[in-house]
């Protein structure tokens, strides 16, 4: 069950989108929980993959970059 102003803002979205409110609830589930399909997430992870490839950086300099001191501040909290 949605509380009436649930229902308004899908019916609002429904109205100004085109789409039926089950697509939008089925958007919504997928979305917070993820798709059921495996083979959507494999799509996905294949599309994904190499993402960082052209770059001359590897993950963790990149956010110590962005993040000065994270690394650090990790390791005091034994997390690394």
């Amino acid at each position: 069950m949605l509380e009436e102003a649930q229902y308004a803002r899908l019916k609002a979205e429904s109205d100004r989108s085109g789409r039926s409110i089950a697509d939008l609830v089925r958007e919504a589930i997928d979305t917070r929980w993820g798709s059921s399909s495996r083979d959507e997430l494999l799509r996905a992870l294949d599309a994904s993959a190499g993402a960082w490839s052209d770059l001359d950086v590897d993950g963790e300099t990149y956010v110590e970059r962005i993040r000065p001191g994270l690394g650090k501040r990790l390791e005091e909290l034994g997390w690394r």
